[in-house]
């Protein structure tokens, strides 16, 4: 069996890890137009995600640091705290560096003999052969040709990223939200010393970074910042997953605003969806063909909507807040925080998705 995958970002080599490891063979197309890595970018995976990532692609445990709080705050961080997330002590959710991670994986898979890249021109091969496409680009004539049709939202906003190198805390697990004027501010631990920030704010907002950051500092000693990047918001869904032979995914599927850290964690729960319509297949004796890819089609499109949409309603919610600052309206999200069935809902969410 084999399944050819189309480019050579952190999805393809994550899924094509998932797939070698059943003893399928993957060949990978990489994009000829490769970017360098931008070494500020950091994702967050729940610890549902982190453990099936640990058993069925790569330990990571090396990697990844830690969270075990979440607190969200208003504009005015001395009386603005909104909610609070913890689980008396044990870890919500892991940072892990984008760079670290794709590096050990494509290493790792360099190794193992189920797994190629291939030189051949992509256009010339596909129309070729009779097999499995799993495309994971957003610029190439398939997406432009075949998944072009999706369900848009653009923000108008610019999410600005950096690292703050900072004096040693014997603790950095607390990762923080705030809810800012010009929009969400995330401090993401990455190490005792360090720790990442993503800033969302709207696109005719002119700002200085160093100087929002150091406003809305609550605790760290700063000693520099690292080179600042920044990418335009937009939000898309795909309205259909797969064509003939080719199967769309990762970002192409579903990409969502960055304020809940949840893009990527989407992507893993879609692995683990076509993971066990694989087992099923090579389990049962049944031939690993297209149909794969429309009960992979039924089994995710409508979580990974609803959940998309989910997202953008706490991305409004909170919008609506700060315009309203209404005093009756944060003691009512001060409430729901505490309730704990409301709170536990939140959290199981944030960690398993719909």
């Amino acid at each position: 069996m084999k399944i050819n995958i189309i480019g050579n970002g952190l999805t393809s080599l994550t899924l094509a890890k998932t797939l070698v490891n059943q003893g399928i063979y993957v060949d990978i197309f990489p994009n000829i137009k490769t970017k360098s890595m931008d070494k500020n970018r950091t994702i967050g995976i729940s610890k549902s995600n982190i453990d099936f990532f640990n058993e069925n692609v790569l330990n990571i445990k090396k990697f990844i640091w830690k969270i075990n709080k979440i607190e969200i705050y208003g504009e005015d961080l001395k009386n603005e705290k909104l909610l609070n997330f913890e689980n008396n002590g044990e870890q919500l959710f892991s940072v892990i560096k984008n760079y670290e991670l794709y590096n050990y994986l494509n290493n790792t898979l360099k190794k193992d003999k189920f797994f190629n890249y291939k030189k051949t021109n992509f256009k010339k091969f596909f129309f070729q052969q009779n097999e499995l496409f799993i495309n994971c680009e957003n610029n190439n004539f398939i997406t432009k040709k075949y998944f072009n049709k999706t369900i848009k939202k653009n923000y108008k906003s610019t999410a600005y990223t950096t690292t703050i190198y900072h004096k040693k805390l014997l603790k950095n697990d607390v990762a923080v939200q705030i809810f800012t004027k010009y929009g969400p501010i995330a401090f993401l631990p990455i190490s005792k010393t360090k720790t990442s920030i993503v800033y969302s704010v709207k696109n005719f907002q002119d700002i200085r970074l160093e100087d929002e950051v150091k406003k809305y500092n609550l605790k760290y000693s700063i000693i520099k910042f690292s080179k600042i990047s920044k990418v335009k918001l937009k939000s898309t869904n795909l309205r259909n997953y797969y064509y003939q032979n080719i199967l769309a995914f990762g970002d192409l599927l579903h990409k969502i605003h960055p304020l809940a850290g949840q893009g990527f964690n989407m992507t893993i729960r879609d692995i683990k969806v076509l993971l066990n319509l694989i087992k099923f297949k090579i389990n049962h004796g049944l031939e690993l063909d297209k149909s794969i890819f429309k009960d992979f089609e039924k089994k995710t499109k409508h979580k990974n909507y609803i959940f998309s949409n989910g997202i953008d309603f706490v991305h409004e919610f909170f919008n609506l807040e700060r315009k309203l600052d209404n005093p009756y309206l944060k003691r009512s999200i001060k409430l729901l925080g505490k309730n704990r069935y409301a709170n536990s809902f939140f959290k199981k969410f944030a960690d398993y998705g719909i």
